[in-house]
């Protein structure tokens, strides 16, 4: 009897001292105060959100002793000017799309999408289990930061648009808002790419400075009232069939950081990125029924159209990477392993998909 009243006691002393201990180890830790500079406007509480998501969590884990403070697009800095005030530590990190920086490397793509690239599961597994992580990041060393995968809205919608898009002489001349590759691959094809931060796409629709737009799906779209300045929406956006999202942090200050700091901001930047996908997911299929609802035509890119841009993705990538070794080295890991896995879903997820899309429709 005395015996177990000794392990009872020693047990309770010893949890006890352990909930003692563990604020002193959060307490042991340096006081951190980050400034983010998202790449999105604070209305759009999934792909903004993200970042907030994030910065909570690390707080919340740290006793509030590491903490991020979040900014919209243009608050700090312009969205454009990001990722050079990462890499001149301006500000310590960035939430964005790797892909809005294209103009300084067609390579940042790959923190990203390409067009005809990976899906949403097909970049996790690249990224993870393929070496994505390793390449882009060996990519980015040199540039004075480094990238988290950090959230993807799935496969995206292919945009709005002010007339019917039927054949590829409709997308000649195409004032288009489009970043990324994307944004080149509808030069290739004649159109004209604008890259115009979210924020400001309502108002060039409106005044007709534009002819289209893309942004990301029915959720974030209704919410930036796209349904009321143009009428035609298509899909699927298949320049991005799964853009990733990240944060692009500065060495420097990555370097300063504790080793439990970098666990607990690594963790909170993966928690996120399932919460972002997962948000997307549950909410996109209510909101397109409103925007049907609301009187917006919803059309599939005719086949024809999607075989068009398909046949100029092709020599774009070739000579990309014929004059980039950048380029090159990322392409040739990120397409050989998406024919490697597309070859394997075609078996499983495509075939189930399609035989349930068929089963629930009926």
């Amino acid at each position: 009897m005395e015996r177990r009243k000794f392990i009872t006691r020693a047990t309770v002393g010893a949890t006890g001292a352990a909930l003692l201990a563990a604020p002193a180890v959060v307490g042991a830790q340096p006081t951190v105060r980050w400034r983010c500079s998202s790449g999105f406007p604070k209305a759009l509480d999934t792909i903004y959100g993200a970042a907030e998501d994030t910065a909570k969590r690390i707080s919340e884990a740290t006793g509030g002793r590491f903490q991020i403070s979040v900014a919209p697009a243009g608050e700090i800095v312009p969205m454009p000017q990001a990722a050079d005030a990462v890499a001149a530590n301006t500000v310590e990190c960035s939430h964005t799309a790797a892909f809005y920086y294209v103009g300084k490397d067609p390579a940042w793509a790959f923190g990203s999408c390409i067009p005809f690239g990976m899906n949403f599961r097909q970049m996790n597994a690249w990224w993870f289990e393929g070496g994505g992580d390793k390449l882009f990041n060996d990519f980015l060393r040199p540039q004075g930061m480094r990238h988290f995968l950090c959230g993807n809205t799935g496969a995206q919608m292919g945009g709005w648009f002010r007339k019917e898009i039927n054949t590829m002489d409709d997308v000649k001349g195409l004032k288009m808002r489009i970043p990324g590759l994307g944004g080149r691959l509808f030069s290739a094809v004649g159109a004209v790419p604008q890259q115009i931060p979210g924020g400001d796409i309502y108002p060039a629709l409106e005044r007709g400075t534009i002819d289209g737009a893309e942004w990301v799906g029915p959720y974030d779209d209704e919410k930036l009232g796209f349904n009321k300045v143009a009428k035609f929406y298509y899909y699927p956006g298949f320049w991005e069939g799964g853009a990733a999202l990240g944060w692009l942090v500065n060495n420097k200050a990555w370097d300063a950081l504790t080793p439990e700091y970098r666990a607990i901001f690594t963790a909170a930047v993966h928690e996120a990125s399932a919460d972002m996908m997962a948000k997307y997911d549950a909410r996109n299929g209510a909101a397109l029924r409103r925007l049907i609802a609301g009187g917006t035509q919803v059309r599939p890119f005719p086949r024809p159209v999607m075989e068009g841009f398909y046949r100029a993705a092709l020599p774009m990538y070739a000579e990309l990477s014929a004059s980039n070794a950048n380029f090159k080295r990322l392409y040739d890991s990120y397409s050989g392993f998406q024919k490697e896995v597309v070859s394997w879903m075609r078996f499983t997820e495509n075939t189930f998909d399609d035989f349930m899309a068929q089963q629930l429709r009926n």
